[in-house]
């Protein structure tokens, strides 16, 4: 009898611990969501800022919804919507970031975030920017958004921080006009081969590759036997480039060409 007694009574005792443990646990989550007055939309979006703060991002997009849908004619709209984009952008989901950024400046272009959403919007198509052998859709996206921010705001200090993003990705894009002419070149593909030389030429003078696009194009040329457009192009080249790195190897092709 007394054994029974024992056993019920270590059972009553876990009963008790564990719903005082349930119990705990019940107020502490109560008493989280209790702390943020849903009527009140400066409570909801610094509880979000907690939430984002703390990677919670499940709740901080909660949170930052119910006050661009519900309260979005107050002034925690536009915050909302930016930090929504800045949780994107922490999240590494650059195209759905780069989407609520352009939500600030589309609902909200008088913000104090609109300065800072164009250029975030920029980085994140940098980001998206793949090497230069891959389709270049987002490098060229990149490159107009940091422009358009250059000419909002000249004056900036980030204007500077973005020509020199400018620069990197315009490099880009002349490897790729580049090295699709070396492939034609290994391809015996002479006619396509000059196409993306004179691409690089013409249009990114601004890059690595214009010297050396020089170079390929007369080599080019003397493999199809067009003397005369090779030694222009020769002539060409020592006006853009009088001290020119690859001079020795122009030279060295001019020498090769057949005499008149």
């Amino acid at each position: 009898m007394k054994q029974n007694l024992s056993k019920f009574g270590l059972r009553r005792r876990s009963i008790v611990m564990l719903m005082s443990i349930l119990t705990i646990a019940l107020l502490s989550s109560c008493g989280s969501g209790e702390s943020i007055n849903y009527r009140d939309p400066e409570s909801i979006f610094k509880a979000g800022i907690v939430a984002l703060d703390d990677n919670d991002y499940l709740e901080a997009q909660k949170l930052f919804d119910i006050i661009r849908l519900q309260y979005g004619t107050t002034q925690y709209a536009d915050d909302a919507q930016f930090y929504l984009a800045e949780m994107n952008y922490k999240k590494k989901d650059f195209v759905i970031a780069s989407f609520n950024y352009s939500m600030v400046l589309r609902n909200y272009p008088s913000s104090e975030y609109a300065k800072r959403a164009l250029y975030n919007s920029a980085l994140c198509y940098n980001e998206l920017s793949p090497p230069s052998d891959r389709d270049q859709e987002y490098t060229k996206k990149a490159i107009q958004a940091f422009s358009e921010f250059q000419a909002v705001f000249p004056t900036d200090s980030l204007s500077g921080e973005a020509n020199k993003n400018i620069i990197l990705l315009r490099n880009k894009l002349g490897e790729r006009e580049f090295n699709t002419a070396l492939i034609y070149r290994k391809l015996f593909s002479w006619k396509s081969a000059l196409v993306y030389y004179e691409t690089v030429i013409e249009e990114f003078t601004d890059t690595d590759f214009y010297e050396p696009a020089y170079l390929g194009k007369i080599e080019v040329l003397k493999e199809m036997r067009r003397y005369d457009d090779a030694r222009t192009t020769i002539e060409n080249y020592r006006k853009k480039f009088p001290k020119g790195k690859l001079s020795g190897e122009i030279s060295s092709l001019e020498t090769s060409l057949p005499i008149k």
